[in-house]
């Protein structure tokens, strides 16, 4: 469980963990917004420092938004391994016997990877520096307007607060399973392509088993617990804004702003 990182809560003393969880929340979606917007790559440096700055502050080494982002390599080598064979625009960059790799196939390929690579930053910082329930309250108050048209606040932040609880977890299940069946012989790195896939089968289908199991299990204690979700519920711990939050909120709209502006000009890009 140690090696995992997404989705963990680190329970340190910074000032990134005592802020408001409703404005830790509305700047990621503010830096997400931001991390879409072509402003190039002083944008990016940017937004990379201000999220490795935003880490130090709350105490979080960066091997730990590392091991957040392990699990992603794959993608990224499949992205760049597509791109290199789909992308036929720019300059010739390098010619191996009759196919010729492009310079936008690698640019893409870099801001794909650079986009990805902050969001899971951001996720990570979010969920190391916030309880799952203070985190389940700040999603149910940002949700509380829309309450006019119908939408189930409360049910919403519990089932994504729970989701982000559980990945943890299911990424050590997981390890579990492939050590299990590798004990059993099963290979799911050599073999035809059949056999992966009956490797990867292997693997599946005791998941899902157990995923289903746990959130059984769940279900049993909360209602166990007398948890109803459409009752009126009162808090035990009420959240407050407070100057360092409206801070946090500020900085972030100034660097959405930033993003806008460098994507109107030519500074962006270089």
């Amino acid at each position: 469980m140690n090696n995992i990182a997404l989705g963990r809560y680190l329970p340190l003393t910074s000032i990134i963990h005592n802020m408001d969880p409703r404005a830790k929340i509305g700047a990621m979606l503010l830096m997400m917004v931001a991390i879409f917007i072509p402003a190039g790559y002083t944008g990016y440096i940017i937004i990379g420092i201000a999220v490795v700055l935003t880490a130090l502050l709350a105490k979080l080494k960066l091997s730990f938004l590392w091991r957040a982002m392990k699990p992603m390599l794959f993608m990224l080598s499949f992205l760049l391994i597509i791109n290199l064979l789909v992308v036929r625009s720019g300059d010739v960059l390098i010619t191996i016997g009759s196919w010729n790799i492009y310079t936008d196939a690698l640019t893409q390929t870099l801001y794909i990877v650079i986009r990805l690579a902050l969001m899971i930053m951001i996720t990570t910082i979010l969920t190391a520096t916030t309880k799952p329930l203070e985190l389940t309250l700040g999603i149910e108050d940002l949700l509380k307007p829309f309450k006019v048209i119908g939408v189930p606040a409360h049910d919403i932040a519990m089932m994504i607060s729970i989701a982000l609880r559980f990945i943890p977890t299911l990424i050590e299940e997981t390890q579990r399973i492939m050590k299990a069946q590798a004990s059993r012989g099963v290979d799911m790195e050599n073999g035809k392509l059949m056999e992966k896939v009956k490797a990867i089968l292997s693997l599946i289908v005791p998941l899902f088993v157990s995923a289903f199991q746990r959130a059984e299990e769940l279900a049993y204690a909360m209602e166990a617990r007398g948890y109803i979700p459409s009752r009126p519920r009162t808090r035990y711990k009420q959240l407050k804004m407070h100057g360092k939050d409206v801070a946090l909120l500020l900085l972030s709209v100034l660097i959405l702003v930033g993003m806008i502006v460098l994507s109107m000009t030519d500074l962006g890009f270089f």
